[in-house]
């Protein structure tokens, strides 16, 4: 048996009933006024257009569902199918395109791209605290994403774009677009970010020297000179080296080209993946659980997205 056989994956009743258990732990609340008592659920009829997952709040007397409030409130797909993409996008290491969603889904080029956009903004995290602490290590470093040269068609140099990732050593990871990497700009995402009882692993860049003494203390490797680790092999920055490596040969080999527009959204799908990977304990099946919970107090409409 394969895991993408499992009842809600494939069966409607069974996706709502599955939702329903991972958003509301406590029993049924209204989407509309919040209120958890006083609830019915409308019972299913194709004949009478009433929809499957479809309750009842006998406070406000409105109708709703477990997705009224997420990222999948008013799509246009069957939910199985939605519980289908998010567990092809967090079980692929280096990411799914949209055209492969597409033909798995047997639906438009443009809905798949939509639903993994929205899936995306439920990976994004909202709990953001301090990266690293007291006697613990947080990498930073910076590089440029973008599609190789030869697989565009004028065959021009392709637009990089700039990401700073900051990595705490066996923790996680938080990435940010950058319109240009300068130390005025980097300063203010580590400040605010990595707790300054670590101690801050960079490379031998002239953007980190003046941050640096602002932390417990600061380590700096020469990849210049062809240096990647000393005192012992703690100064290093290999964790974000091995971050951005997935990161790229996702961009190159599965996306080929992301938009400076959406590269965000892309960035929080290789964060989620990683803050929540097979070495941290978190298996397939859990990530994507814990992707679907997030889906809960995020909305993302077609005309917001395309902005």
């Amino acid at each position: 048996m394969s895991i993408l056989s499992r009842p809600y994956f494939h069966d409607e009743d069974a996706a709502f009933a599955f939702l329903e258990s991972v958003i509301w732990t406590d029993g049924p609340v209204c989407g509309k006024c919040g209120c958890p008592g006083r609830i019915t659920k409308v019972k299913a009829n194709a004949k009478k257009r009433i929809r499957v997952g479809l309750y009842r709040c006998g406070d406000c007397k409105s109708q709703f569902r477990v997705t009224v409030g997420t990222v999948f409130e008013h799509i246009r797909l069957p939910l199985h199918k939605c519980l289908q993409a998010a567990h092809l996008m967090c079980s692929s290491k280096k990411g799914i395109s949209a055209h492969q969603i597409s033909r798995i889904l047997e639906v438009q080029y443009k809905t798949a791209w939509f639903l993994c956009h929205r899936i995306r903004e439920a990976m994004r995290d909202d709990h953001l605290g301090f990266l690293g602490g007291s006697g613990m290590a947080v990498e930073a470093d910076e590089t440029y994403i973008g599609g190789k040269a030869k697989n565009r068609a004028t065959r021009k140099p392709a637009a990089k774009k700039a990401v700073l990732s900051l990595v705490e050593r066996d923790g996680k990871v938080r990435s940010f677009h950058l319109a240009n990497v300068t130390a005025e700009s980097v300063r203010p995402l580590i400040v605010k970010n990595a707790d300054k009882a670590s101690m801050l692993m960079t490379d031998e860049s002239v953007i980190y020297p003046k941050v640096g003494k602002e932390f417990a203390a600061h380590g700096a490797v020469n990849h210049s000179a062809s240096e990647y680790a000393r005192l012992g092999g703690y100064v290093h920055i290999n964790a974000s080296e091995n971050f951005f490596s997935v990161v790229k040969r996702g961009i190159v080999g599965t996306y080929h080209s992301v938009s400076e527009a959406h590269l965000h959204r892309y960035l929080a799908e290789f964060d989620f993946r990683y803050n929540n990977r097979s070495g941290l304990g978190c298996e397939d099946g859990e990530r994507a659980h814990r992707a679907v919970k997030g889906i809960v107090g995020k909305r993302l409409t077609y005309r917001r997205l395309d902005a």
